[in-house]
């Protein structure tokens, strides 16, 4: 569902910057809570590292996390006729089967078997979710997560320039990853570690739980000026009873919710908006949106003319977020995935 903006009509180029190459994090910082954190909840940033964040909230604040799993999603092999291809898993299926983009040179036919590296087998089964579908259906020869577990490789963002190493396999993935499922890690949440949640444990804030299995879709491009012709992609997302029942006590006592990343926001939203707990969302968080949940957010620097950058410009407030994006390039913090962390607030007046 897309939420129109309101009184003010952005368009695609509201959300350019330019941003120094040098500045798109390669790898982690050596420690995940020594990122650096910008706090953009007064009038003028403040430059921080990350493990300040514990006393940066007051007792009886909820941090939601996503506790999704990044798979080892990317997948090599080659047709029948020895042409080279690449799968990356979206989604796993019933019956052995998944649903994944596939780059090739020339697509296959339906019913062509694809042998991939590691001596497995993937049938071909059509488009997906119909036959005009960008996404393939396929038919592993074995259990899709073992496979993906014993074969492939982590599904490093495009930015990303390096091949998939160890080091990517152990910090591409929160600490707290539970269940398998994305191709993208919910990237704020890398920089928590055991003595950041020690801290925020002691500092009396709470903490609960979400999943949304990030997809692919989270780097689509959006291609129109006009934003809201653009069409979101869709993510399976679970907000759990006890996770609700957080919430509840957690506005009773005066708290805050904070959410950790982007994905944490449009689980809580699309729950709050559709009043479903679990299922597909396609939720499009614009300037204008009405937040009914999240009071805060701790996420990363995003991609230019990103629906992220839109969504943290309808929280934070549009003014506010592209002067901390002007200082945060002005003082070379680290972008993307890998990059440096944001504490932002909800403005009462998130047009401007």
């Amino acid at each position: 569902m897309t939420f129109s903006p309101g009184p003010r009509a952005f368009t695609l180029s509201d959300f350019d910057f330019a941003l120094p190459p040098e500045l798109i994090a390669q790898h982690p910082a050596p420690e995940r809570s020594a990122s650096r954190l910008l706090d953009g909840r007064g009038t003028a940033p403040v430059d921080r590292v990350f493990r300040d964040l514990p006393a940066l909230l007051n007792p009886g604040d909820l941090l939601v996390f996503n506790n999704t799993q990044v798979i080892k999603a990317r997948l090599f092999g080659e047709k029948a006729t020895g042409g080279k291809l690449e799968l990356l898993v979206e989604r796993v299926l019933p019956n052995h089967e998944v649903v994944a983009h596939m780059k090739v040179s020339k697509k296959p036919p339906v019913g062509a078997v694809l042998r991939m590296q590691g001596g497995f087998d993937a049938e071909l089964l059509g488009r997906w979710p119909d036959e005009h579908g960008t996404l393939f259906r396929l038919r592993f020869s074995a259990e899709p997560h073992a496979l993906m577990a014993a074969h492939g490789h982590v599904p490093l963002p495009p930015y990303i320039e390096h091949t998939d190493t160890a080091e990517d396999e152990r910090r591409y993935q929160t600490v707290f990853a539970k269940h398998p499922g994305a191709v993208a890690a919910p990237t704020a949440a890398l920089h928590f570690d055991e003595g950041v949640l020690v801290a925020l444990r002691a500092r009396g804030v709470h903490t609960a739980e979400v999943t949304l299995h990030v997809g692919a879709g989270t780097f689509q491009p959006v291609k129109t000026e006009n934003i809201a012709e653009h069409t979101m992609h869709a993510e399976w997302y679970r907000v759990p009873a006890e996770t609700i029942a957080a919430i509840t006590a957690c506005r009773a006592r005066g708290g805050r919710v904070v959410a950790v990343g982007t994905t944490t926001v449009r689980t809580l939203e699309s729950w709050a908006a559709f009043g479903h707990p679990e299922g597909d969302t396609q939720i499009f968080i614009t300037p204008g949106f009405h937040f009914q949940v999240v009071d805060a957010l701790i996420t990363n620097f995003h991609l230019p003319k990103s629906t992220l950058m839109m969504l943290v410009s309808a929280l934070a407030g549009y003014e506010r977020v592209m002067a901390l994006y002007r200082h945060a390039i002005e003082q070379h913090y680290r972008f993307f995935s890998y990059g440096d962390a944001m504490l932002l607030t909800r403005t009462t007046d998130a047009q401007v």
